[in-house]
C-alpha cells in the first residue's frame, strides 16, 4: 500500500495499467488497494475514466535527510515509523530499550494519538507533524519548572516563520489561532525528577489537515491558515531550532527568564476564565503565570497560584 502511495505522492494522475505494471500485480490489485489507501488511510483519491487515479492533494512523506538539510546544526536523530500508536509511546519504548538522548521520535500517523488528560488527538496519515523529543534532564527540578509553557513559545514561533502570524499561546499547552487549536503539547516524564530522569516532549501540529470528523473541539490547520500545503520536514526543522534556542536559555535562566515573553503571547491574558479541577470549577481573571509556570488567577480579588496536569482553563460566558 504505502508503494503504491509513493507512485502516487506527485498528485498526478496514473493510469491503472501503469500503476499495475510497476507494482507487479494486475488492475484489480490496484483498485483493491486504492480502496485501502482511501478507506484506511483517509486519503481521498480522484478516479476518471481514461485518465486514472489521482490523490486529491500531493504528499511529501518525513525523511531524516530532508529535516537535517533545513536544520543541519540539529545534535538529535531522528527515528521515522509509518504507522504507530503513539510518538510519545515509541518514546518511551525506545528509552527503556537503552536508546541515548536526545532523539527525535516521528510518524506518519497515530492510531492512539494522545492530548492532555487522556483525550484522542486525531491524527490522520501525512497531513500533520507528530513529533516527540526525548531529552535526559539533570540537575533537578529547577531544569523541569515552566518546561511545557516554553515548548509552547518554541511551537508558537515555528507557526509564525511558516506564515501563521495568529498564533498564540493558551495556558497551559496549547497553541490557538483566535479560539481554534491548531498544536498541544504533552510532557511526560520517567524517572526521579530530583535527580536525572528522561522527559519526552510531545508535540503535535495540524499541518495540512483539512478536514476532521472526530475532533471534538474547534480546530484550524497551517493550510487552512494560509491557504496552501507545506513541507512538513521543514516545519519539523524550524520547531527544532527553535526548541534548541528556547531549551537553551530555559536552562541557562530557567523559565523566570522567559516568563514575560510567554505572558505577552498568551491569548487569554487579562481574560475572565473557569478553570475546572475534576468536579471543581474557580471563577478568576488570568493574571499571568509565575516563575515556575503555574497560573496565576485573581479570585474575588485575590491573587491564587494553580498548577497541575488535571487542570483545564476555559473561557468564562461572560467574557
Amino acid at each position: 500500500m504505502l508503494t503504491l502511495l509513493n507512485l502516487l505522492k506527485d498528485g498526478r494522475f496514473h493510469s491503472g495499467e501503469a500503476l499495475g505494471a510497476a507494482l507487479g500485480v494486475s488492475r484489480s490489485a490496484v483498485w483493491k488497494q486504492l480502496q485501502h489507501i482511501e478507506a484506511e488511510l483517509n486519503l481521498p483519491i480522484h478516479k476518471v475514466r481514461g485518465k486514472g487515479y489521482q490523490l486529491a492533494s500531493p504528499l511529501v512523506f518525513l525523511n531524516a535527510e530532508a529535516i537535517a538539510s533545513n536544520a543541519p546544526a540539529l545534535p538529535w536523530p531522528a527515528h521515522i515509523s509509518d504507522t504507530i500508536d503513539s510518538t510519545n509511546a515509541e518514546a518511551l519504548r525506545l528509552v527503556d530499550a537503552g536508546c541515548v538522548p536526545p532523539f527525535l521520535v516521528l510518524a506518519e500517523q497515530q492510531t492512539a494519538g494522545r492530548g492532555r488528560r487522556g483525550r484522542k488527538w486525531v491524527s490522520p496519515f501525512a497531513q500533520n507533524v507528530y513529533y516527540s523529543l526525548v531529552l535526559r534532564i539533570e540537575g533537578g527540578l529547577r531544569q523541569l519548572e515552566g518546561l511545557s509553557l516554553v515548548v509552547g513559545l518554541a511551537v508558537m514561533h515555528a507557526l509564525r516563520d511558516l506564515g501563521v502570524q495568529g498564533a498564540a499561546l493558551k495556558w497551559p499547552n496549547d497553541v490557538l489561532v483566535g479560539n481554534k487549536k491548531i498544536a498541544g503539547i504533552l510532557l511526560e516524564l520517567v524517572g526521579d525528577p530530583a535527580d536525572i530522569c528522561h522527559v519526552v516532549l510531545g508535540v503535535g501540529v495540524n499541518v495540512n489537515m483539512q478536514k476532521a470528523e472526530d475532533v471534538d473541539q474547534q480546530w484550524t490547520s497551517v493550510w487552512l491558515e494560509t491557504g496552501f500545503a507545506i513541507d512538513r520536514n521543514h516545519l519539523v526543522a524550524q520547531l527544532g531550532v527553535q526548541l534548541q534556542d528556547y531549551l537553551s536559555r530555559h536552562k541557562t535562566g530557567g523559565f523566570a527568564a522567559l516568563q514575560e515573553e510567554w505572558e505577552q503571547n498568551h491569548l487569554w491574558q487579562g481574560r475572565a476564565v473557569s478553570l475546572i479541577a475534576g468536579a471543581n470549577q474557580i471563577d478568576g481573571d488570568v493574571l499571568g503565570v509565575d516563575h515556575q509556570g503555574a497560573l496565576r488567577l485573581s479570585v474575588d480579588g485575590v491573587e491564587k497560584i494553580y498548577s497541575g496536569g488535571e487542570l483545564s482553563l476555559r473561557l468564562r460566558d461572560d467574557s
